[in-house]
């Protein structure tokens, strides 16, 4: 059985364990990691999975971006434990993200990925959003947690700045 938990501060070392497990040498070298440094995951949105033994077994987490100066959720990494993947884990934390990144009030989400994958998640390429360099822009896709939250908006993914949302 896997339990599902917002990260804790005590979880970090454990889950960028998991990530440096799970994803390619470097992975830090993403500009998406440029747009994190310094500033923590949003809190209660980035979760962790655990078995019945306590044993990390995937997690997820969200950053706060500004696109075109408005407010938006980076989502990833997500990852699942090799041992894991396959059973559905990675589905799970990406819909329970999604639903509390809804009930905190958040209206966008984008990421980096691949859209075969995402799109079954509701996720399609924002072909006017601008991750920095050097991003495949096919590769930059959003989903609107609010109705029409992504109409119109297209300009550069920058850093956060400021508290509220």
């Amino acid at each position: 059985m896997i339990a599902l938990m917002p990260e804790k501060q005590d979880d970090w070392w454990e889950v960028e364990a998991l990530y440096d497990l799970c994803f390619a040498p470097g992975r830090e070298a993403l500009s998406s990691y440029r747009l994190r440094d310094g500033i923590p995951p949003v809190p209660g949105l980035s979760l962790v999975a655990r078995d019945s033994d306590g044993i990390l077994t995937g997690a997820i987490r969200f950053w706060p971006v500004r696109v075109a100066g408005l407010p938006a959720l980076l989502l990833g990494p997500v990852a699942v434990h090799p041992t894991h993947q396959g059973e559905g884990l990675g589905g799970v934390l990406i819909r329970d993200g999604l639903a509390a990144a809804v009930a905190g009030g958040w209206d966008r989400v984008l990421l980096v990925g691949d859209a075969p994958y995402y799109q079954r998640f509701g996720f399609s390429r924002l072909e006017r959003v601008r991750m920095p360099p050097p991003t495949n822009p096919d590769r930059v896709l959003g989903q609107a947690l609010s109705p029409g939250a992504w109409d119109g908006v297209e300009g550069d993914v920058t850093r956060w700045s400021g508290d509220a949302h």
